[in-house]
Order: structure tokens, then sequence, then C-alpha cells
């Protein structure tokens, strides 16, 4: 009996990384219903660490007083059941927030978190236990940045790949069993975006720009330039793949840009700073369309739908604060900052907005995950799952 079908449906029941199980941003289940219901809550430490639903566990990266922690819940119940907690003396000198940024990964029975200070870690997904950490910070030059180190773990041919932004490398690969370095590649610094694995090689979107390497040696074959010429910019949305398409995306003016890597060198489709110019959310990409916040967060966005292949916008709505988009089936939930949750079925001939809630009361940076039945979202001062 060929269980390949089913064994493929499975593992779409989870949200194991950063933009869930293919890190696109999208949930591909059509038959879920919409979450209504509070299922369970537990206080959240500090951070912008979204949390991860994988092997019946809800996975939270956050930080109390002077330690950061691992901590899982059964999803079910929200029961406690394990805890890994390691010091941290990191501050933010912005005075966001002193918290881990990014996103556990599950891969393969192990949870790999980045933290804010660039402590790398492996913990045994059952129990907890570490199996191995590696402090790229001291080890190998990871800089702090603007507000810490942030990159979401991308587990891929045996390796985690990470935007290091270190002494002697930019990205890196270190092995998935061991945490030794595999390669390193470009000079790099880092950004506030994560990598990502495409048909045509593993992507990293730096502080400089584009980079595509080789899955085995990380080899560089291709870079493109993309940064605002402002020294207080970040790069931070992640690159959006659609087979041999690639969008890339950041604000302080730098604009976007549509590759098409079947061609070599890739060919420009188009590029602007008019259509979709992303701050921090990653676009979603449905039919051919591209929905995500377009502008600065701080002076006012737009939630827009784009012709991936031509740059054309098709609509454009205010969205009265920053936010994230993630799609479930065929709606989006706009999940804006100040905790409101709205549920939208976008066309690019239309928005339709079919509902909205307001589950939380703190400010809301951190993306949600979804899976197991269960929506997860954390506050800054809440960890909430909606049945």
């Amino acid at each position: 009996m060929d269980l390949r079908p089913l064994l493929g449906l499975l593992a779409f029941l989870d949200w194991p990384q950063f933009l869930g199980p293919s890190r696109n941003g999208i949930y591909p289940a059509t038959d879920i219903k919409w979450p209504t219901q509070v299922a369970w809550s537990r206080q959240a430490g500090h951070g912008f660490a979204g949390p991860v639903i994988a092997g019946g566990k809800v996975i939270l990266f956050h930080r109390r007083k002077l330690r950061e922690i691992v901590e899982a819940f059964d999803a079910q119940s929200g029961q406690p059941l394990w805890d890994y907690q390691y010091p941290s003396t990191y501050e933010d000198e912005f005075g966001f927030d002193d918290g881990p940024r990014s996103a556990p990964t599950v891969a393969d029975g192990v949870v790999y978190t980045y933290g804010a200070q660039g402590m790398l870690h492996a913990l045994d997904l059952a129990t907890g236990k570490k199996l191995w950490h590696a402090d790229l910070q001291e080890w190998y030059g990871a800089k702090k940045g603007f507000f810490g180190t942030a990159c979401a773990p991308l587990i891929a041919n045996g390796n985690v790949h990470i935007i290091v932004g270190g002494k002697n490398f930019g990205v890196a690969a270190f092995d998935a069993s061991t945490g030794k370095l595999k390669w390193g590649a470009t000079k790099h610094e880092a950004s506030y975006s994560s990598p990502v694995d495409a048909p045509f090689g593993l992507v990293f979107f730096t502080r400089r720009g584009l980079v595509v390497t080789t899955r085995d040696s990380g080899k560089v074959v291709y870079e493109l330039p993309w940064l605002s010429r402002g020294a207080t910019s970040v790069n931070a949305a992640t690159p959006v793949i659609d087979g041999n398409l690639l969008f890339l995306s950041a604000s302080y003016g730098a604009g976007a840009v549509v590759l098409d890597f079947s061609t070599n060198p890739p060919t420009k489709l188009w590029s602007n700073d008019d259509s979709l110019s992303a701050h921090y959310a990653t676009p979603v990409l449905k039919d051919g369309y591209l929905y995500g916040l377009h502008g600065m967060a701080q002076t006012g966005q737009e939630l827009r739908a784009v012709e991936m292949k031509t740059g054309k916008v098709a609509w454009a709505m205010k969205t009265m604060g920053s936010g994230s988009v993630t799609l479930i089936g065929n709606d989006l939930l706009f999940l804006r900052d100040d905790a409101q949750m709205f549920r939208l079925r976008p066309t690019p001939e239309k928005l339709d907005v079919l509902g909205n809630s307001k589950i939380m009361e703190g400010k809301v940076r951190a993306y949600p995950a979804v899976g197991n039945g269960l929506v997860c979202l954390r506050d800054t001062n809440t960890l909430t799952c909606l049945r």
C-alpha cells in the first residue's frame, strides 16, 4: 500500500517553522473552520518570535528576566511539557523588546532556535534535551545589528542554514546533527529576513541583497545588490518563490523585483518601488497574485493585490496599522499589530471582509501558527491558541 499521499497530507497538519510547512505563509487545507473560540492561553515572556506547531506540541521561544526559554505545550490542552533555558544579556538599544525574534524550526524530531544574542540550539522535540549549540556571536562574529540577531533556521540537505553576518562569512550552513560549520559564503552583513529553499538553489536576502547558493557546497551562483541607500534601513521580508520565479521586496526606497531563474542569468520581469514594497511582513501568493502589505509600518500601509509576473496593482486597501498576512485555504488572516484579526476573501477583482475579532490586548509583532486544528497567536503578554 502506497502511504505517500497520506503522509503528505499529514505533513500539512503541522506548522513546523516560520511561514508554515513550505515557508510561504500558506496553510493549504480548504476545509478548515475559521477559529472563533479560545482553546487555551498561557503567559508569554518577552520576544517577537512566533510559535510553531509540530508533533502534537506548540513550541514558544521567549525570554523571562535574563534567560531565553524554549517551551513546549501540549497542543490540545496547553499543558506545559518541557522547557529549556539558557542565559541571555541581550539589550534592545531602541527599547522595543529584549526577547528572541526568530520563530523556531522543527524538523526530524529536533527543535532549532536562533536567539537574539546569536545562540543557535538544537533540542530534542520529545524531551527538550539539548543536542548541541553554537554561539554564532562568540565563535563566528555575528553582529548584534539594530535589533539583535534574527533569522528563522532553514533545514535543507541535512544542514541548518542561517544568515550570520559574521567576520568571515555572511551566510552559512551547519550540520543539523552536530552543529559543526559545513560551509560559509559572502561577506554580507545580516538582515532580518530568513532563507528559503528554491528549485534553483538556496535563497538568502542579506543586508546587502539577494544571494543564491548551491545546496551542497554553498557556492554562490547569483547575487543582486538590493538595499536602501539609508544607513538605518533593514531588509526583512522573506523572498517569495513560485517555481523559477522569485519576488524580492524591501522598504526604505529599495522597492521590489521579480526574477525568472529559468534563464541564466535570471531575467528581470519588472522592478519598481510602487507595486509592493514590503517593510517587514512577507506577502503570500495565490493564483499568480501576491497579497501583501505595501509601505512603511510607521507611516501607514496598504493591503494590496499585485500580479506577480507584471507588478500590476489590482487593488489596494488601507489597513489602519501594520501586521502580517497568512493564507488559510482560500482566505487571508490579516493579523494587525493592535491584535485585530481579520478574515478576508481575496481575488484579483476585489477583497471581501468576512469578519473580524479581537482576542488579545497586547501589541502583536509575531506571525501566527496554524495546525492541529488550532490557530496560535502571541502578543507582548500571552500565547493564545484558538480552536
